[in-house]
């Protein structure tokens, strides 16, 4: 269990103690306390942190989410468009999909077969002069039914993926090129900033925290759902600071540097972190919802959008933070809420 085994955790006494006192003082069971690791030695402000009730007292507040803006953002096709319409840097939308019916540059086909797949997308890849493709289904969070696809070996990748883009709806994207400072923590990933960003009551757009993002092991994605992890980020440096984090079920395990490159985190700078932030801003002009995670990738030219999320659960992020409730503005956030 983890956290018998985690050599960093408070005696037990203090562990039930304080189990008590977060599940007495936020009205439910404690489980928020040890699934963001509040039961470890660092971790003295404990009721700082976000319970379920206050994460679902934002998340699903009419006052700071609206549905025109929420359905911009949960409809990965929509958001694409949305984001090529307004000349907001995001990766290329080469094709997409409903089910059987497949969609590149105007042109309307039915694919019920492997074979048809295959002619479709080596199609798409001869069109738009790349060897690589990311699919990703429309309406998945936390990197499922994410894919890459590669010109060299199709076949074989179909063959594990097809049955999957035949029964979903996916659109199909660009690869992003990383930049080689990022790449060289970990290259196998587009490895995402993860922004997330307030519009408070006198309409002022803020930047509530940051942390990044990194697969592992060969994965192509980057989630922390998908056995990734993330480090926090300081937004007055533009630097990762400190250990990454990880979710509990895939071992909550602490490391302060990357473990397939050997890679420091702390103190790396994010490069165009600066062009970034106000790229975040000038998105939430476009799409003003009042809370929204943005996950932003960074190329050798600059920022890219790559999605925004009215729902995200703030599990990862009241960690990076170390309590989100100590925030400044986190008192009126919940007012508002």
């Amino acid at each position: 269990m983890v956290i018998t085994n985690d050599t960093n955790r408070k005696g037990i006494i203090q562990i039930i103690k304080e189990a008590i006192i977060f599940g007495i003082k936020k009205k439910e069971f404690p489980y928020f306390y040890f699934g963001k690791f509040l039961y470890r030695k660092n971790s003295n402000n404990y009721l700082d942190y976000l319970s379920s009730a206050e994460v679902d007292k934002i998340t699903l507040s009419k006052k700071l989410h609206h549905f025109q803006y929420a359905s911009l953002l949960r409809n990965k096709l929509a958001f694409s468009l949305f984001m090529e319409k307004n000349s907001l840097p995001t990766p290329a939308l080469l094709s997409y999909n409903f089910k059987s019916r497949f969609f590149n540059n105007s042109i309307t086909s039915y694919t019920n077969s492997q074979e048809h797949l295959k002619y479709f997308f080596e199609r798409v890849f001869k069109e738009s002069n790349t060897n690589q493709i990311f699919v990703k289904s429309i309406t998945e969070m936390g990197g499922n039914g994410c894919f890459l696809l590669t010109d060299e070996n199709l076949k074989n990748e179909l063959a594990i993926f097809g049955s999957y883009i035949l029964e979903n709806d996916c659109i199909h994207q660009e690869v992003i090129e990383q930049h080689e400072k990022i790449n060289k923590i970990y290259k196998y990933s587009v490895n995402t900033i993860r922004f997330d960003t307030y519009i408070d009551k006198h309409n002022q757009i803020h930047i509530l925290s940051a942390f990044m993002r990194f697969g592992r092991g060969g994965n192509v994605v980057d989630n922390g759902s998908s056995g990734g992890f993330y480090v926090s980020v300081d937004l007055e440096e533009g630097k990762l600071k400190g250990k990454s984090h990880q979710l509990m079920k895939y071992g909550g395990e602490q490391l302060t540097s990357h473990p397939d490159t050997g890679v420091v985190f702390d103190g790396f700078e994010i490069p165009f972190f600066n062009e970034a932030c106000d790229l975040i801003k000038k998105a939430v002009l476009h799409i003003p919802d009042r809370i929204i995670g943005w996950d932003i990738a960074i190329s050798p030219s600059g920022p890219v959008i790559i999605e925004g999320n009215d729902n995200n659960s703030f599990v990862t992020p009241d960690i990076a933070y170390g309590g989100y409730l100590k925030h400044p503005l986190f008192k009126e956030i919940m007012s508002e809420a």
